[in-house]
C-alpha cells in the first residue's frame, strides 16, 4: 500500500524511488500475472519472472528494482507468450515489443511562466509529424516551429500519437494509449517540442482517438474483455465499453489517459476524434469527464477542449449545469465536405449531405456551420 501511495496514477509502470519501479495492470481476466524483466522481446532474451500481488477489482501491482529504460512484459496465467503493458508509457520497437520503464521527471521544462490557452482568436495548424519534415521526428518539427510562429500561427493540433504498428499512418488506429509512438523519437523529444512551441508562444493541442482501438497490436483483451462492447458498434466495430458491466476501470484507464497528457507532456488541450462515435450512457458523459480531470490536471494553465462531432452537437459545449460536456468548441468540417464535394465528385460516407454548391460555400462562410437545427440522418 506504500508503493501504491506514492504513484500519480492508477496503471502502468512508475518509479517510486532510486532502482525502484511500481507496476500495476488491471487483468481481471487473470487468475495470477507476472512481471517479465527483459533485455528484448527476442525469443532468447534473458529474462526474469515476477509474481505480482491481485488486489480487489482485477488488479495486480507489485515493485522491482529497476530504473528508467528497463524493458518488460506481462505473463498472464503462466502463458507461453507475453505481452505489453496497457498502459505502457514506451514501447521502443512498436506495439508487439516490450514495455519500457520511463522517468518523467528528467526532462527540464522551461515553460513555467506559460499561461495556456483560451479559444478566442486562435489560428491553429494541423500538423502530421510524420509527413511534416523529411525526417518525420518531433526534433526535426521542433526545428521549424519558428517559421509557423512568425507566420501567424498560434496552436498545432499535433495528429494522434498513441503507437501503432507499421512504419506509416495517420494515427488513428493507435493501440498503446499511453505510448506516444516510437516512430517520431522518445518520449523526451516530444516533451521538448511542447516545451519549444512554448517558448515561441504557441500552444500544442492533441488529437485523441477515444471511439475505438486499431485492429493490429492491440492486446486489451489478454488481461479483460470488458474494454469493448458488442452491444453498440460503430464506424471502426466494436464500442469502447463506457457504460455496461465492469466499465469503472475502463473510465478510469481514458480519464487517466487524458492527464497523463496535459501533466507530463503539457499539452495545451485535445481534439476528440469523432465524438459521435463515443458511445456512453452514464450520468457523465465520457469525453466531459476526461476533459474536467484534464482542466484539474492543468490547475492555473487554462487549455482547449474541441470535439469533433459528425452531428455537430450544441450540448457538447454547454455547461454542465445545462446538461452538457463543458468542451470550448465544436469542430466544424462543412466548408471542407463542399470543397471535397465540388473538387472530387465523391458524395459517398460523410459526403453524403453536401452538394459543393457555391450557396453551400457562402451559407459556411456567413453562418459558420451549413446545417443548424435540421436533422441528422
Amino acid at each position: 500500500m506504500m508503493a501504491l501511495a506514492k504513484r500519480r496514477y492508477p496503471i502502468g509502470a512508475e518509479l517510486i524511488g532510486e532502482n525502484e519501479t511500481h507496476f500495476r495492470v488491471w487483468a481481471p481476466k487473470a487468475q495470477h500475472v507476472d512481471l517479465v524483466l527483459e533485455e528484448s522481446a527476442a525469443k532468447n532474451a534473458k529474462r526474469t519472472f515476477h509474481p505480482l500481488e491481485a488486489e480487489e477489482g482485477g488488479y495486480f501491482s507489485g515493485v522491482a528494482n529497476v530504473a528508467a529504460g528497463a524493458c518488460y512484459r506481462f505473463r498472464a496465467n503462466n502463458a507461453e507468450n507475453f505481452h505489453p503493458d496497457p498502459a505502457s508509457r514506451f514501447q521502443p520497437d512498436g506495439p508487439h515489443g516490450s514495455s519500457c520503464v520511463v522517468d518523467p521527471m528528467k526532462f527540464q521544462w522551461m515553460d513555467r511562466a506559460w499561461p495556456g490557452l483560451k479559444i478566442k482568436g486562435q489560428i491553429m495548424y494541423e500538423m502530421h509529424i510524420g509527413t511534416f519534415t523529411r525526417e518525420g521526428t518531433w526534433r526535426a518539427a521542433a526545428e521549424q516551429l519558428a517559421e509557423l510562429a512568425r507566420i501567424g500561427i498560434t496552436v498545432v493540433e499535433m495528429m494522434p500519437i498513441a503507437d501503432f504498428p507499421g512504419k506509416f499512418g495517420w494515427g488513428y488506429d493507435g493501440v498503446d494509449l499511453f505510448a506516444p509512438t516510437h516512430l517520431y523519437g522518445t518520449p523526451d523529444d516530444l516533451r521538448a517540442f511542447v516545451d519549444c512551441a512554448h517558448s515561441l508562444g504557441m500552444g500544442v493541442i492533441l488529437d485523441v482517438v477515444y471511439n475505438h482501438f486499431g485492429p493490429d497490436g492491440n492486446y486489451l483483451a489478454i488481461y479483460s474483455n470488458d474494454y469493448l462492447t458488442r452491444d453498440k458498434e460503430n464506424d471502426w466495430g466494436d464500442s469502447i465499453n463506457f457504460d455496461g458491466s465492469n466499465s469503472g476501470p475502463v473510465r478510469e484507464f481514458f480519464i487517466t489517459n487524458g492527464r497523463y497528457w496535459i501533466e507530463e507532456f503539457h499539452f495545451d488541450g485535445f481534439r476528440f476524434d469523432a465524438t459521435q462515435s463515443i458511445l456512453d450512457n452514464s450520468d457523465e458523459y465520457i469525453v466531459g469527464a476526461i476533459g474536467r480531470a484534464a482542466r484539474k490536471a492543468a490547475g492555473a494553465r487554462s487549455i482547449i477542449l474541441v470535439a469533433e462531432n459528425e452531428r455537430q452537437e450544441a450540448n457538447l459545449i454547454r455547461h454542465r449545469s445545462e446538461g452538457g460536456d463543458d468542451l470550448d468548441a465544436v469542430w466544424n468540417d462543412d466548408f471542407h465536405h463542399s470543397a471535397v464535394v465540388a473538387l472530387s465528385g465523391r458524395r459517398e460516407a460523410y459526403y453524403t449531405d453536401y452538394l459543393g454548391s457555391p450557396q453551400e460555400f457562402i451559407s459556411a462562410a456567413k453562418y459558420g456551420y451549413l446545417f443548424q437545427g435540421q436533422p441528422y440522418v
